[in-house]
């Protein structure tokens, strides 16, 4: 009975934890409408993404920019479903249809300022935090997202922030082809930028990177999906434990911040009785990082 009544109280827990989690990807979805429809999308800024594709499209056509952004995750989402599994897309697709529904919602209200400046400010710090709060929630934009991680598979020696650099600068780009003014293409930029810059703030605070220690019963199932899912480096350290004297393997792990909480949750899927340690590194060298020589000042 106990054993039955432990097993009531974990499911209890997972409930509160799935419905606390759809409540705050709801609010992040709507600020994210927020920041397009009432700040960047009135103001032509077309910022990197489905959403700087959905709003030059949206000139193109005239189709409305939150319908657009749902057909443009459409066909994407599918094939993260296809790879990546449908539990991995699930909260994604809800973050995506409301976000682009809020978004058709709030467009007939119109721009809350005309200065692209402040338009472009004020837009990408409110998509920070509505980005800050889903991937707290367990979720992904959707979008480039799954697509730069199909391309890291396909050519594994390119560097993730390189491809999000070229996938935001091509879309900037062409927005200055399309709408014929280079200095809301600029301003575009500036979002991207504040949004990249504040994103990291909102989700971690200013620390550099995360440090994991991990001591489990099941270290290959965790390094495997590490590896595999999240593409980070990870080292086996040797250890024994001062009372049971054992020898046991413990799974160092360094990464961008914002894979964090994506590896806490492999490692709780994987092993919920893992004893990990999760620290702060303000400065990390070596390939993929910082260079020793070049970057240290």
């Amino acid at each position: 009975m106990g054993m039955n009544l432990n097993k009531e109280q974990k499911q209890k827990k997972s409930w509160k934890r799935k419905v606390a989690d759809y409540l705050t990807l709801t609010v992040g979805a709507m600020i994210y409408a927020i920041s397009i429809s009432l700040f960047l999308d009135p103001n032509s800024l077309a910022p990197g993404g489905v959403t700087g594709i959905s709003i030059i499209l949206n000139r193109i056509t005239g189709v409305e920019t939150g319908t657009l952004m749902f057909a443009v995750n459409i066909p994407i989402l599918l094939l993260g479903m296809w790879k990546f599994g449908w539990k991995f897309i699930l909260s994604t697709l809800y973050c995506t249809f409301l976000g682009s529904l809020f978004t058709n919602l709030l467009t007939p209200l119109g721009a809350v300022t005309r200065d692209p400046l402040l338009a472009a400010l004020a837009g990408g710090a409110l998509m920070a935090l509505s980005l800050g709060l889903i991937f707290k929630a367990g979720a992904t934009s959707g979008g480039t997202d799954i697509i730069i991680k199909l391309l890291r598979i396909r050519i594994p020696h390119l560097k993730t922030g390189v491809l999000f650099l070229v996938t935001d600068a091509t879309i900037v780009t062409a927005s200055a082809v399309v709408l014929k003014d280079i200095d809301t293409a600029l301003y575009a930029g500036l979002v991207v930028i504040v949004n990249s810059i504040l994103f990291d703030v909102v989700l971690y605070g200013r620390d550099g990177a995360k440090m994991l220690f991990i001591v489990s019963d099941c270290p290959e199932a965790i390094v495997k999906r590490l590896l595999e899912d999240l593409d980070v480096g990870v080292t086996y350290l040797s250890g024994r434990g001062a009372y049971s004297e054992k020898e046991k393997d413990v799974v160092l792990c360094v990464m961008k911040k914002h894979l964090s909480p994506k590896a806490e949750e492999i490692i709780r899927q994987e092993d919920p009785k893992a004893f990990m340690i999760v620290a702060s590194a303000s400065e990390i060298y070596g390939e993929g990082y910082k260079n020793i020589f070049s970057e240290k000042l």
